[in-house]
């Protein structure tokens, strides 16, 4: 059966997971890990995507993100890479260092986001790394110490997460601590982590076939919630897929998008190129960097080319545009 291709929604929760080949480690020491958490801090600041939980294992890490306006593989790509290269060089080994491809599985957000914070969070217990909630309190590679104010990590997002708990940070501390002690003796959640599912409805047009045969049961490794959650997620990934099929097949690149911007917000494209604060040119290579990224899946690389500029600015311009196109409803077709 062929592997599926990702779901990538906007504002997603995503809880990504990636083991060692064969089991082996992936982390040798804390200079490992620092490394790997450098790498995720800047891959973090330069796609606009969000973590809200996390913690490293010697042999695995787990991951809580959400994505913004870029696809969640722009994040991992360059971290998983860029890590790899590193710890091979480090080590005097080659070859693959990963089990195959990350998993990465969306999750219905109101069902699942603490549970999933709560999860990652006990693995070192779990696992016997720390022997108690006083230990994990104090580990360093768990954002769990993050959120209890006994580490600092100024690139995990804690205030959305502690916000559930109470408006004061120290009262939501203190029942975020009790919410993750109640489940400290739980052991592995099979749907926590993609397994454990009965069918993987595989598509949209998998999902009106089971509608049409009265099969309400609805399930994919991929994504983690409730049948109408899994099947709006389908419809939309699968309406997203299409419409960028369409946008090759009429031939949309950078170019002809660049003449569809211009024409929209009236800017010669002769100065496209140019840097300016200019509003309206601004505006338009803002919109150039967003649609390019969203609707026809140009990479930052190839943008950040063709403009002449670094990535990190790419990253600005795609927000910028996100807003510029929602505002003023900006759309290729």
């Amino acid at each position: 059966m062929p592997r599926q291709g990702r779901v990538n929604i906007e504002g997603g929760i995503y809880h990504v997971i990636q083991r060692g080949l064969e089991q082996k480690e992936i982390f040798k020491d804390n200079d490992d890990r620092k490394e790997f958490l450098r790498r995720l801090s800047e891959g973090l600041k330069d796609t606009g995507h969000k973590c809200y939980g996390w913690v490293l294992m010697p042999n695995h890490f787990h991951l809580v993100i959400r994505t913004g306006v870029r696809p969640l593989s722009d994040l991992m790509r360059k971290l998983l890479t860029g890590y790899a290269l590193y710890f091979n060089k480090k080590n005097k080994r080659t070859g693959y260092l990963y089990q195959g491809r990350y998993k990465s599985i969306l999750c219905q957000e109101e069902s699942y986001l603490l549970e999933l914070i709560r999860y990652v969070h006990l693995n070192a217990l779990r696992a016997k790394i720390v022997q108690n909630m006083k230990e994990l309190m104090e580990y360093k590679w768990s954002g769990h110490s993050v959120l209890m104010g006994n580490n600092k990590a100024d690139w995990q997002s804690t205030d959305e997460i502690l916000e559930y708990f109470g408006r004061r940070r120290s009262e939501a501390q203190i029942k975020y601590e009790e919410f993750v002690a109640e489940a400290k003796a739980s052991g592995k959640r099979e749907e926590l982590t993609g397994g454990g599912l009965i069918r993987s409805a595989g598509g949209w047009k998998e999902v009106l076939s089971l509608r049409s045969n009265n099969e309400k049961w609805l399930a994919d490794e991929r994504i983690l919630g409730d049948g109408k959650f899994v099947e709006n997620v389908l419809k939309h990934a699968d309406t997203q897929f299409e419409r960028k099929e369409k946008l090759k097949k009429e031939g949309w690149g950078i170019d002809k998008l660049v003449k569809k911007v211009c024409a929209m917000t009236g800017v010669d494209e002769r100065e496209i190129k140019r840097e300016s604060r200019r509003s309206k040119l601004s505006q338009a290579r803002s919109l150039v960097a967003y649609l390019g990224s969203r609707e026809l899946g140009i990479s930052g690389v190839e943008l950040a080319k063709y403009f002449g500029i670094t990535k990190a600015s790419v990253s600005a311009a795609v927000k910028r545009g996100s807003v510029i196109a929602r505002a003023n409803e900006y759309r290729i077709i």
